[in-house]
């Protein structure tokens, strides 16, 4: 098989074409929407390209349409409240989401004190990084957090958190025996010498954790899009075989892709989990960080 251009089917340049970032909205076969391109900015030396992309679009169609579904989720709620009686529907799953996301993860191991106050941001991430898995799964959709600048700038942002909120609780003293830790059973210049060669190690454990969240999701986001792809482009590959060959490659592959999209989806809810439970663990670690 051939592409519009008369070249050979490539199932790699397929798939790195559906995941990859563009100025343009590829509604193929339809139409295509040509985003704009602006001058770059040199800042401090380096050039910066603020056109936006189809990620950057996409992102802001995923903080809106979460926006709307909280929004309208509030609304049913408060409604059902004023009538007396319990919030039923999307309103009463979305509430379900919301009390699991803010009891079993956010103060479950932030604290009881402290959870509250992070439960805000916990949420955000829970929901946006879901509505982002699931755009992914949608026709003509496209999943930014398969997207490493977006996950790592959600990872930067929990590190901030855990690190600013740490020093609040902590104070600047008790923040700094996070890097420089007493060694129990240890004093003297022995103690010293071990407080100063553990904070390397230290500083290194606060870095490793945001790259392990943004490289998680990442890379878990990929992998399945690159799945459901590769296994699409086998029916494109082997459609100049025979008549039947060509229905039965088809249906077998349709088979196999309908139940790894139904894997997708399990992976879309678990991914934003996972991140919003570990940035709640890490949270939490900081704040009852004792040494």
């Amino acid at each position: 098989m051939t592409t519009e251009d008369g070249g050979p089917f490539s199932i790699a340049e397929m798939v790195f074409h559906h995941t990859g970032d563009a100025h343009e909205l590829d509604f193929a076969p339809f139409f295509t929407i040509h985003l704009p391109q602006w001058e770059p900015v040199h800042i401090l030396g380096l050039t910066v390209d603020l056109s936006p992309t189809r990620h950057v679009v996409f992102m802001i169609f995923t903080a809106i349409m979460t926006f709307l579904i909280l929004w309208l989720a509030a609304r049913g709620i408060a409604k059902a409240h004023r009538e007396g009686r319990a919030p039923g529907g999307f309103a009463g799953m979305m509430e379900a989401f919301v009390l699991f996301v803010r009891n079993e993860i956010a103060i479950a191991n932030i604290g009881h004190e402290e959870g509250p106050r992070y439960a805000p941001l916990i949420m955000t991430f829970f929901f946006f990084i879901l509505m982002a898995n699931l755009m992914g799964l949608v026709p003509w959709g496209t999943s930014v957090t398969g997207n490493l600048a977006v996950t790592g700038a959600l990872a930067v942002l929990a590190f901030l958190v855990i690190e600013i909120g740490g020093m609040v609780k902590l104070g600047f003293k008790g923040y700094m025996g996070t890097i420089f830790p007493t060694i129990p059973g240890m004093s003297g210049v022995g103690g010293a010498v071990m407080t100063v060669a553990m904070a390397p190690i230290e500083i290194l454990s606060k870095m490793v954790k945001p790259i392990a969240l943004a490289i998680r999701l990442f890379g878990n986001m990929l992998a399945g899009h690159f799945v459901i792809l590769s296994l699409f482009g086998i029916v494109f590959m082997f459609g100049g075989l025979h008549i039947m060959a060509s229905y039965g490659i088809g249906v077998v592959t349709a088979a196999v892709v309908l139940g790894v999209m139904c894997l997708e989806l399990i992976v879309a809810f678990l991914q934003a989990y996972v991140f919003a439970l570990l940035s709640a663990v890490f949270i939490g670690l900081m704040q009852h960080e004792h040494h």
